[in-house]
């Protein structure tokens, strides 16, 4: 039997068939269709009536490039207006890039039947689309923060499973990958499970999608794999794709971070911001009205587990130390130390520190992370063992600022072997105490006439 030819009722007891278990060669057997026709019809998603649409008129000087001017087209549709191709442009591209030999009224016509076919209006329109549970939204918001007395312009990332609506955040400095995965990492610590599916928008650090293919970052996609979820990215200009975390984000600013609020740290920061939304969501709806907590529980049902080892959500960067020690990474100048003058060192980024290893993995230094313009990020310890080796070199070292004043006069009193002994002793009681305390317990035995010494 032609399929072309096939009788409505016979679809209709294929499909009926084929939910009920019976083999499809046996469907095929009792109809007298072919195995091709039961696949087809049993396997179609959409049974719906297409309309009768007229033909597209025939344009043989287009033949084999209209599938991709419909791609630049329907990839437009996220760009902002004025950045949108026109017929032009089209025809432009077409000679460059695919050796179009045809006439540009033919693209023109054909770009604007195309525009034609869509709705009319100020905008794309939207659809109201259903979230299965265990899929989650996430983006990013801007706000403004004043930490350790210093006022900021800071990030909020946002997530939320739009069937539940419960709406967590954590604040970063950066929207860079290492901070994004930390920031989830830390809200599916909160949910205690991991979404199966994750939307995100275009514009994130995650990934991009360029005609539809997608690139994701290096360290997003270790992070996708680690908690085994999947990624769908969205049009960034479309809101109805994500415009439940889109609300979310601009709830949650408002509730939460209104008016500019203070705080001593980020941590202490974030802290406010997840107690603050455990608050929120206690008295917050799903979209059918439940009490969002009771409707979680259906979301969290159909999320994963968490792996049993936490992501380490780093991004490692080879870097050469110049000759004062200092390695560049991510904008940012970080000590490792003059002892590690002009070495090739691995650098791994974080979303709060930094940490430099040298070669085999030695550790040389751990450093907070620093965003924006400023002076170099130093640890006051790694300088030390250049001055254990050049005593005399203290007169001048800018670890003396880092000192208690006693202290520094102190050591300036001893002669070069004394000033060898308290700066071992110093360097290292560092790294176990760090060297804030170990300067004032090197400044105690100073005040009571004895030199500091790790025997």
């Amino acid at each position: 039997m032609e399929e072309m030819t096939v009788p409505l009722d016979v679809r209709n007891d294929i499909r009926s068939m084929d939910a009920d278990g019976v083999p499809r060669a046996e469907i095929a057997k009792r109809l007298r269709v072919s195995r091709n026709t039961v696949a087809k019809y049993a396997d179609m998603e959409d049974m719906s009536p297409e309309p009768p649409l007229p033909e597209r008129r025939r344009r043989p000087a287009l033949e084999g490039h209209e599938t991709w001017v419909e791609s630049v087209l329907e990839a437009d549709l996220g760009a902002p207006r004025k950045q949108r191709h026109t017929a032009k442009r089209v025809f432009d591209r077409l000679v460059d890039e695919r050796g179009y030999e045809g006439s540009y009224s033919t693209v023109r016509r054909f770009v604007l039947d195309w525009r034609q076919a869509r709705p009319a209006g100020g905008g794309e329109g939207y659809l109201e689309l259903e979230w299965p549970a265990g899929t989650c939204q996430a983006d990013y918001g801007n706000f403004r923060a004043v930490i350790a007395g210093e006022e900021l312009d800071l990030k909020l990332l946002t997530a939320t499973p739009p069937r539940s609506n419960d709406r967590q955040c954590v604040a970063a400095r950066s929207q860079a990958s290492e901070c994004m995965c930390a920031g989830l990492a830390e809200i599916f610590g909160r949910w205690g499970r991991a979404p199966r599916v994750m939307v995100l928008d275009n514009a994130t650090e995650a990934g991009r999608m360029v005609r539809g293919e997608v690139t994701e970052s290096r360290l997003f996609s270790q992070f996708r794999a680690h908690y085994r979820f999947e990624a769908r990215y969205c049009n960034p200009y479309s809101g109805n794709e994500k415009g439940s975390v889109e609300n979310a984000v601009g709830f949650l600013r408002r509730n939460l971070l209104v008016p500019v609020p203070s705080f001593g740290s980020m941590e202490e920061l974030n802290r406010h911001l997840a107690a603050g939304c455990a608050g929120l969501n206690a008295a917050s709806r799903a979209r059918d009205g439940r009490p969002t907590p009771e409707a979680l529980a259906d979301d969290l049902a159909e999320m994963r587990a968490l792996p049993g080892v936490p992501f380490d959500a780093v991004r490692w960067v080879p870097a050469k130390a110049d000759k004062r020690g200092y390695v560049t990474a991510a904008g940012r100048e970080y000590v490792a130390g003059p002892a590690w003058h002009d070495r090739r060192l691995l650098v791994g980024l974080r979303a709060g520190t930094v940490e430099i290893l040298a070669d085999r993995g030695r550790r040389v230094a751990v450093l907070p992370r620093a965003f924006g313009e400023g002076p170099a990020v130093r640890n006051p310890a790694s300088l030390v063992p250049a001055l254990v080796a050049r005593p005399r070199a203290f007169g001048e070292s800018t670890i003396r600022r880092d000192m208690p004043a006693g202290l520094v006069d102190g050591i300036d009193r001893m002669d070069a072997a004394g000033r060898r002994r308290a700066l071992r002793a110093i360097g290292r009681a560092s790294g176990a105490s760090g060297f804030a305390a170990a300067c004032e317990a090197a400044l105690r035995v100073v005040e009571g006439g004895r030199v500091p010494d790790d025997a």
